[in-house]
């Protein structure tokens, strides 16, 4: 059997196991051509000692193979274990992660019966990055980096995967009427893709609003592409208002591999007595099939899976006794799909995939800005009794400045409080010193280090310096609030 149809295998923890089973069998009977590299990861992985929750060994198949189908894992609480699916994502490069959310009406009952919305999450950037710092006694931080090609990577791929399966319109949602400069770029770069797929209609929602659109009106959308946290909570938004989260599918691919799960946790409470559902890792084994080639057998198991929901047979989470014909567990579940393997559903709407689609995006070097350096913010921990920020300011003006950086002014959690703040802004022992050049010159690092030296001297403790930037002549950070 050639390497193109071995995949990794996990089984992950608590409903993993049964759940996969089922998808396994399903596979099988309907001679999909896989043959399965087994793996252990999660819980019994990180308390063997592994932090990430997967062994060396395991990474070296995972590589060799390219395409893992992994259920569910549980991580266990403290001791600093880190999440195995952000870690898998970005060692392989998995920057796409895509959730398909559809109704399945009267079998599952949703609000919204024409409900059929692909959401397309960046997968290596933002938060999840997981930088953090505790800066202060009072404060701490954590890092949102957003990249120009990781943006670009993730819109034209929800634009390519529009355009693959047919369909009609991809709607951005961002956060850039406050994160101006991360959140803005995002949407700035939406807005240059999209003039290159002028067959796709596009348009963008704050993510606020977007939101509430996924849980009141998701049949207005189609594609939504966003960033990664929002991608997160708008997917078991829409996953929900679909019917049920425990029947949604994702895939997580990138340039080379793909990794292809549900989207629901490991639900250890039921574990071990057949009466999971194994829908949302079928769904995402059906996309799997797709990515490998096989879009024939996911046809022809989706379809029997929609006609086994047709036909009233579901398992306890979606079974209501005045629609449901049969009540059966995990293992009858998949016995029932098999047995309708080679039939489809005559309500709903037949899936129908078409071989060779194949989502690929090429994201163009481009040149280096001009960057100037133009100041620096100086972060510094100062915990006087009445925190009043003319103390602190007219020492940093008078002590803590030089001839080629002055404090221009203070900010207390982005708000300004010096020179003349409210007095009614509550502040922390966290204070951002804004330093610019009286002569509006470019300076260099030599002048950061010596105005560091002098704020030393000052005796105030600096955390952290953040420098400012003009690229291509355009302001490169954030004004502070009352700026």
């Amino acid at each position: 059997m050639g390497t193109q149809n071995r995949i990794t295998v996990a089984y992950g923890d608590g409903i993993g196991p049964e759940i996969m089973d089922a998808t396994i069998r399903i596979m099988d009977a309907a001679n999909v051509g896989l043959a399965y590299d087994v793996i252990e990861i999660g819980e019994k992985v990180y308390k063997a000692g592994h932090k990430s929750g997967i062994s060396p060994e395991s990474w070296e198949i995972l590589r060799r193979n390219k395409v893992l189908l992994k259920a569910p894992i549980t991580t266990p609480q403290g001791g600093g274990y880190k999440s195995l699916n952000v870690t898998i994502r970005k060692s392989l490069g998995l920057f796409a992660n895509v959730r398909p959310f559809r109704a399945y009406p009267p079998f599952v009952p949703s609000h919204f019966p024409h409900m059929d919305l692909v959401i397309v999450r960046e997968n290596e950037e933002d938060l999840y990055a997981g930088i953090e710092h505790q800066q202060t006694s009072e404060v701490v931080q954590t890092l949102k980096l957003i990249s120009e090609p990781g943006s670009e990577k993730i819109i034209r791929y929800a634009f390519e995967y529009a355009r693959a399966y047919g369909r009609k319109k991809v709607t951005c949602m961002t956060k850039d009427n406050i994160m101006k400069h991360t959140d803005g770029m995002f949407h700035r770069i939406f807005n240059e893709v999209k003039l290159e797929y002028p067959d796709i209609e596009s348009d963008h929602w704050i993510i606020d609003i977007g939101s509430a659109v996924v849980a009141a009106r998701p049949e207005s959308l189609d594609v939504v592409v966003t960033l990664n946290l929002y991608g997160d909570i708008i997917s078991d938004i829409a996953a929900e208002v679909a019917g049920s989260v425990g029947m949604a599918g994702s895939a997580n691919t990138g340039i080379s591999h793909g990794m292809f799960e549900a989207i629901h946790g490991s639900a250890p409470d039921i574990a071990g007595q057949n009466i999971a559902n194994p829908s949302g890792l079928l769904n995402g084994a059906f996309m799997m099939l797709v990515h490998l080639g096989k879009a024939d057998k996911a046809e022809l198991i989706q379809n029997a899976w929609l006609r086994t929901l047709e036909d009233g047979i579901h398992t306890g989470d979606i079974y209501r006794a005045n629609r449901s014909v049969k009540k059966v567990g995990t293992k009858e579940f998949a016995d029932a799909v098999i047995e309708r393997l080679g039939k489809k559903p005559e309500k709903l709407k037949p899936v129908e995939y078409r071989n060779g689609v194949k989502v690929s995006v090429n994201v163009p070097e481009k040149p280096a800005k001009k960057k100037e350096l133009v100041g620096v913010d100086v972060f510094i921990d100062w915990r006087a009794s009445d925190r009043d920020p003319n103390v602190i300011g007219d020492a940093l003006l008078n002590e803590g400045s030089t001839d080629r950086l002055k404090l221009k002014l203070i900010s207390n959690r982005g708000v300004l409080v010096y020179p003349e703040g409210s007095p009614e802004i509550f502040k922390t022992d966290h204070w951002r010193c804004r330093y610019t050049n009286p002569n509006n010159e470019i300076v260099n690092n030599s002048d950061v280090i010596e105005l560091i030296k002098k704020i030393h001297e000052a005796g105030f403790d600096f955390i952290k310096t953040e420098h400012l930037y003009h690229f291509d002549g355009e302001r490169g950070y954030s004004l502070s609030q009352g700026e």
